[in-house]
Formats: C-alpha cells, structure tokens, sequence
C-alpha cells in the first residue's frame, strides 16, 4: 500500500483500497539506484501502449475517409488531436501517481453513485465502440491476407484474451514488448507505402495548417470529430491512469516527481510516434486515393484492393493488411485492459484476472460480433466511423473528471498540476465539448 500524504487524502472521501490491476501492481522495477537512462528506460512501455489507442482500426476508416475526400486538409486534426492527447495522458500518469488511483477509482471515490454509475455506463459504452472498431479491422485484416471470412474472424479476435493472460502471467513487460513489437512491424509497412506513394510534401506541411473550413463545412467537420474522437480515446484515459502503476517507483513526493516525469517522457515519445503513422494512413489516402480522384474510399477492404494498381507494387495491399492486422490486434489488447480497469475502479467487482478479462472482452466483443455478422462488408466502413464519432461524444465525460482532479490541491497534494496546465486542460475539455454540441446541432438540423 502507497504511503498517501495525509493533505492529498483528505480529498477523496475514502481511503485507497484494492491497487489498480492489483495483479500486475507495481511489478516493474525501475532501477532506483541505477543510472538516469536506466531509469528513464525502466518508465517506457505504458506510453506505447496508449498510443496503440492513437492508430487502431477505426481511426484507419476516419484517415481514409477524410484523406480520399479532402486530401491533407485534416492533417491539421490530426496535429491537434496529437497535442491535445499529450496534455491529457500526462495528467492521467500524474493522477495515478499522486494518488495511487486510477481514473475509474477516482470517479467513484469522488462523485456520489447517481453520478459515478453513469459514468461507468459511459465508459463501457466507449469501450464497447472502440472494440466494435478493432474487432472488425482485425477481422478485415484476416480477411484480407487469409480470405477468412469476417464472421469468422471476428470471433478470432477472441482469443486475444488468452495471448494477454500468457504475458501477464510471465511478466507485464511481455505484454509491452508485444505491442511494441507489432507497433515496429506497422511503421515499417507504411513507411514503404509512403514511399511507393511519393506525395506532394508541400500540400503535407501546409496540411497541418488549420483552415476555417474544418468547423464550416458539416461533412468536414463530422470526419474531424471522428479523428479526433479516435486519436483521444476516452478508455485510454482510464487505461493510462491504471498501466502507469506496475511500475515501483518510491513512495516519497521526490520519488514520485521523477517518475511522473519520466512516465510524461514516455507517453509524449509514444504519442509523437503515434501522430506519425495516424499521418501516414491520411497521408497514404490522399496521396494514393484523392490525388488519383478518387474520392469516396471509405472502406478498408476496397483501399486495400486499390493500392496495388495506384502504386504500382503487388506488395502493396498486404503490407496494407499487415500493419491493420497488427494495429487490430494490439488495440484489442489495449481495451482489454481498459475494460479490467473501468470494471474494477467503478464497480469494485474483485475477480479471478482470467474471469475479469473474460467478462470484461465479452461485454465488448458479442456486441462486436452481432454487429458485423449484421452488416457484413457493404456497412463496415459507416460502422467504424460513426464508432469513432460515438467515442468523441463520450470523451467529455472522462476528460472533465480527469481535469479536476489534477486541478485539485486537496486530492493531488503538492503534485497538483500548475495552473497553465490545467488552464491549457480545462481549454481542451470546453473545445471538445463544444465542438460535440455543434456536431449534435448539425446533425439535429439535418
């Protein structure tokens, strides 16, 4: 059990109990007495695995969509999603390590039940979106390099459940090699797709300029929300917040500054990795679909079965199919665990680590699996990207909580975020929030 200052405690009104991911709980050693770079490298890990989050299937469809349509302008939602999500995962590393909980924790610590109950619902509906997504990219993966047949690949995706419980069970740092791994084999695919692409590196830079046409335009602005919705995801928020725990940094308010700087070291390298290969799927779309006029590639499937003849190499669809493979798989990996963490910090329910993950990846994927057994291939492409959209309107009910808690002197103690960070926090949940109002008045108007 943490050593809790006493000033930070009296501002939650219970006591910390059970530790997030109680089974992995601070099971990372992080060199105490070793050098700056040791202990630096003992923090990297958990950064990766939230940017998984940054570049799953869903937000595939999204990039597509919106670089087939309307080439790099969105490059620019991307940047800002990008920088948004930095700000907002080192408020979740600072959260858990200030006060030993998580954000699902937090919420049911500081929020009566008619509150915290529908935030939980929120979150599993956020969960249950994002794996809607990666269940069906994994699944078009499979197809796409096997030619399984999506229903049955969906219900492949299952046995993910069992890959996370091997790992863990020999160590969580296996769980995050895995997924830095695959991260590995997914840049090294769309670097080669990005260079049979050959775009215009002008129109790219001037791509991450914003236009006023982005908030003008209901299509564009529905696309943007949707790369937004899947570049900061809501269950990331509660994954970090939980992840960042394995690690045994000390209990003293010294130790814990260092480890909340070198946990902000890793997850804004993570993320600067993770707004490169979200670049790259939208750089890809434009430069290989909206370049060509083709502009209304929304699904996976058929971008794949395009990229062949636009760029000239047969190789070029299964290293399409490779990397959406690999970016299915480790987001399932990811919402797993997110989905443990929501369960055990809102709900308190204590179970068996495989029971827990069972549950938890059934909540998710039959769902999931009714949904694409329904649609087939025609609907996957509208599917993913409304799941993107439905994640942004969740993202306000995480994120607000998220901020003021961090904001909070009684519950963070001296680890309280400075006032530029929250102000800067507090401008990113308002923005968030009101561009969701927008997209319901859009939508609502017609």
């Amino acid at each position: 059990m943490d050593i809790v200052n006493p000033k930070a405690r009296a501002g939650w009104r219970h006591e910390r109990e059970e530790a997030s991911l109680s089974d992995v709980y601070r099971s990372v050693q992080t060199q105490k007495h070793g050098t700056r770079w040791r202990r630096i490298a003992a923090f990297v890990g958990p950064g990766y695995m939230v940017a998984v989050g940054y570049m799953d299937p869903g937000n595939w469809a999204t990039s597509l969509a919106g670089g087939s349509k309307f080439g790099y302008a969105l490059l620019t939602v991307a940047l800002l999603s990008n920088l948004m999500a930095i700000v907002l995962q080192s408020l979740c590393a600072r959260l858990a390590i200030a006060s030993g909980r998580d954000l699902a924790q937090a919420c049911r610590d500081a929020f009566p039940k008619y509150v915290s109950v529908p935030l939980w619902a929120f979150a599993e509906i956020a969960i249950i979106a994002t794996d809607i997504a990666e269940v069906i990219g994994t699944a078009i993966g499979l197809n796409l390099l096997f030619g399984i047949p999506l229903e049955l690949g969906v219900l492949i995706t299952a046995l993910d459940v069992f890959l996370i419980l091997y790992l863990q069970k020999i160590g969580f740092r296996w769980v995050e090699a895995f997924v830095i791994a695959l991260l590995g084999i997914i840049a090294v695919c769309f670097g080669v797709q990005i260079f049979l692409a050959d775009p215009e590196w002008g129109a790219v830079i001037r791509g991450f300029f914003p236009t006023t046409e982005i908030v003008s335009n209901p299509e564009m602005l529905y696309l943007a929300l949707g790369i937004l919705g899947a570049t900061v995801m809501p269950h990331n928020l509660y994954l970090h917040s939980g992840i960042v725990q394995t690690r045994a940094y000390g209990h003293t308010v010294p130790e814990k500054r260092e480890a909340l700087t070198f946990a902000t070291i890793d997850s804004t390298v993570a993320l600067c990795f993770a707004l490169l290969i979200n670049a790259s799927i939208l750089i890809l779309a434009a430069a290989a679909f909206h370049a060509n006029g083709k502009t209304d590639v929304v699904e996976l499937g058929e971008a794949s079965s395009l990229l062949a003849p636009l760029l000239g190499l047969a190789i070029a669809p299964t290293l399409f199919g490779i990397a959406l493979l690999c970016c299915g798989l480790n987001s399932t990996v990811t919402a797993t665990l997110a989905g443990q963490i929501v369960m055990e910090g809102f709900l308190k329910i204590r179970l068996q680590p495989w029971v827990r993950r069972l549950i938890t990846r059934a909540i998710a994927i039959i769902p999931a699996a009714i949904v694409t057994i329904w649609y087939g291939d025609a609907g996957t492409a509208e599917l993913l990207i409304l799941t993107q959209v439905v994640l942004s309107l969740q993202l306000s009910f995480a994120v607000f909580p998220l901020v003021m808690f961090t904001a909070s002197k009684a519950k963070m103690g001296e680890l309280v975020a400075p006032r530029w960070l929250s102000g800067i926090a507090y401008l990113i949940a308002v923005l968030i929030a009101g561009l969701n109002i927008k997209l319901l008045f859009d939508f609502v108007t017609g």
